[in-house]
């Protein structure tokens, strides 16, 4: 009971990687981090490079407020609030523009490493800044971008991507594919896989005893009993059978065009997109500015803001960090439920 208690009154510890060093990561870290409020309890390591972050800071006029470290050295018990585990082996040209091979190869980096230490417990939980997926192919890096990286250095075959806009939680049942391509990827498994992650995710992250998920149609009107398409009747139909049977309560498939309306009013706790476009564009109308990404299906804790590196205005101070803060408070709040959650279970 003492060591349930130490353990959810030790202070967080959130780690953050730094994104694309040429993007707008290093400005929505130090804009975010400087509110007082969000830092409160709450410890944090940015995995990132310390001259790009003062180098922001004096952009925002902001003075610097963390301590720095060698990244080899960092530990749980640092001294400071926040921490710079500072990458200064990493060149990358401080007012050079655009993706770059040094910018993807200490992307990277901080990436791997701040995984790994999640893996070690030496953070809570991770907060991504935008990374450039050009840049970390100019690197030559084996995964595309974060969810690869994340399932792989975390052994986890089974992810998906998760969205948390105001009252929507929404997960993909596919992610990047072509519209057009989707008949070659859309099976049973791929709408049942997020059905299930979402559930899990629902009541370990959320504090959600008994989710109910909606799933979305695939076509106009649900395809209208196989007028506009079979795959409600042969993919989407089954594979909430499934769920249903493995004690999941969710239901579907409804139309699209009506079932985000009735999610955002609150009618369901989490609602499952066919594809990218699907879920995204109610996730951008609803919570454009502070709208968030979670990997679920992972060991660990990870999210991130829900926009890019933002090539065009970095530099410039004047990026939005909503989004960027909103996933740092989501983080922790995550962080909280599972201690919750954990503390709960050890005691039953």
């Amino acid at each position: 009971m003492e060591n349930n208690k130490k353990n959810n009154e030790e202070p967080m510890v959130i780690g953050i990687t730094m994104g694309e060093p040429l993007g707008i990561g290093p400005e929505v870290i130090v804009k975010a981090l400087y509110d007082p409020f969000l830092r409160r309890g709450v410890k944090f390591i940015i995995f990132g490079m310390d001259e790009f972050l003062g180098y922001a800071a004096d952009t925002a006029e902001i003075s610097p407020f963390w301590g720095r470290c060698q990244h080899e050295k960092i530990s749980r018990d640092f001294p400071h609030h926040i921490v710079v585990a500072d990458y200064d082996d990493y060149v990358v040209p401080l007012l050079a523009k655009g993706p770059s091979r040094a910018g993807g190869e200490a992307s990277l980096r901080f990436c791997v490493d701040a995984i790994d230490a999640a893996k070690a417990g030496i953070v809570d939980a991770i907060v991504t800044a935008p990374i450039s997926k050009v840049s970390w192919k100019l690197a030559e890096a084996e995964w595309p971008g974060h969810t690869e990286l994340l399932a792989a250095r975390c052994k986890s075959p089974h992810k998906a991507m998760m969205f948390v806009a105001g009252p929507l939680k929404i997960a993909l049942a596919t992610i990047h594919e072509a519209l057009f391509d989707l008949r070659n990827v859309f099976t049973i498994g791929r709408v049942y896989e997020p059905i299930d992650l979402l559930n899990t995710a629902l009541q370990e992250f959320f504090g959600i005893k008994n989710p109910h998920i909606a799933v979305a149609a695939l076509n106009p009107h649900a395809g209208e009993e196989g007028q506009f398409g079979d795959e409600e009747q042969r993919i989407i139909s089954p594979a909430i059978l499934i769920a249903q049977e493995m004690g999941i309560k969710c239901s579907g498939p409804y139309p699209a065009d009506s079932l985000f309306v009735k999610a955002a009013a609150g009618q369901f706790d989490g609602v499952v997109a066919m594809y990218h476009d699907q879920g995204m564009i109610p996730v951008k109308l609803l919570a454009f500015k502070d709208a968030v990404n979670v990997t679920i299906g992972l060991p660990i804790i990870r999210t991130s803001p829900a926009h890019g590196t933002a090539f065009d205005i970095a530099g410039r101070g004047v990026a939005d960090e909503s989004s960027f803060k909103a996933a740092v408070k989501l983080a922790i709040e995550m962080v909280k439920t599972r201690r919750q959650n954990s503390v709960v279970s050890r005691q039953q």
